[in-house]
């Protein structure tokens, strides 16, 4: 049985804030990257959770992330904000955007802010739901370095180009949904492999372009999208918006975010939308109208289980592997 260690949020903060620190992040990107881990954690995706943040600890000395840079963020029209991460954290350049993306979506009623050059994102759902909880509808898109085989290929073009949507509910949990173009994450493809399990059929080809559920030979292989075809287009559709608009690496020419000392340069795309400016009841009707789903159709609602993750880890703190732990709070120690 596996040994675990429970945390306060507070406790939780504070190790992973320290172990980016010594791993050589200045105070605001440790900042940034503890919080969307912690993030991650409380909301039920250990994924991308604290286990996650060793990718970034081993980034941040390896140099694929620098700790110390400030994003240089410009202002080319009323609604846009654009970053420039210089080869840091996704986090940091959206969390010194944050207060007035949101003032100018309210503004507005739209605003977009737009990414170049960081490391991957993580948790996408991070970003669209700090929006929601500002009463702010808000989609994202963002790409990184090539695992996802494209329409008719079998070698990988697109990162797994994950979509994240969110909206406010009165009275409720945001609606958070936050979903891969690819069958699967790769970081659940890479676990398996660690962990020396089979994988699906469907989620990945080996390095030859041959179905396999072998997932050490789908790490060295190329993912697969989702629905086919389809899936492939939107991964795509996302490479455009977040590589393509905003001046990013496409995925075929980023650098790999676990190996060298390049940043991926990866892109992010993000746009918020004031829904009271429509419609003054919008957040009053979608409670409703989820309500009706679940209730009457046995519809799954998106965003219900973090949140409920989320009260719990508020009561309750969170609970991770000692493995974890150890690693984390011991990092640059020993």
């Amino acid at each position: 049985m596996t040994e675990t260690v429970t945390l306060s949020l507070e406790e939780a903060l504070s190790i992973c804030r320290e172990a980016a620190r010594r791993a050589g992040a200045g105070p605001a990107t440790a900042e940034a990257l503890a919080g969307a881990s912690v993030d991650a954690e409380r909301d039920g995706q250990p994924t991308v959770g604290i286990g996650h943040l060793i990718d970034y600890l081993e980034s941040l000395e390896a140099g694929r992330i620098d700790g110390t840079v400030e994003p240089e963020l410009s202002r080319p029209a009323g609604a846009i904000i654009l970053s420039d991460a210089k080869g840091g954290s996704a986090h940091l350049g959206f969390d010194r955007a944050f207060n007035d993306l949101a003032q100018t979506a309210r503004l507005f009623g739209v605003a977009v802010f737009s990414q170049k050059n960081a490391f991957t994102s993580g948790s996408l759902s991070y970003f669209v739901g700090r929006l929601a909880e500002a009463g702010l509808v808000g989609f994202a898109a963002t790409n990184g370095p090539a695992l996802l085989a494209g329409s008719g290929a079998t070698k990988p073009v697109y990162c797994t180009n994950p979509l994240a949507f969110a909206a406010p509910v009165e009275g409720g949990a945001p609606l958070v949904i936050d979903q891969a173009s690819s069958a699967t994450a790769f970081v659940n493809v890479r676990k398996a492999a660690q962990e020396g399990r089979d994988i699906p059929e469907g989620w990945a080809l080996d390095a030859e372009g041959r179905p396999t559920t072998d997932a050490k030979a789908a790490v060295k292989g190329a993912l697969l999208a989702f629905g086919g075809a389809r899936g492939a287009n939107i991964a795509l559709m996302v490479e455009v918006l977040a590589a393509g608009i905003s001046g990013a690496n496409w995925s075929l020419d980023a650098p790999g975010f676990t190996s060298g000392s390049q940043s991926p340069g990866s892109g992010l795309f993000v746009l918020a939308l004031d829904p009271k400016l429509i419609d003054p009841d919008f957040s009053t009707r979608l409670a409703a109208q989820l309500h009706r789903l679940s209730g009457g159709y046995g519809v799954h609602i998106p965003g219900l289980a973090k949140a409920a993750a989320r009260e719990k880890a508020e009561r309750s703190g969170i609970v991770i592997s000692k493995e974890i732990y150890d690693r984390v709070a011991g990092w640059g120690r020993r």
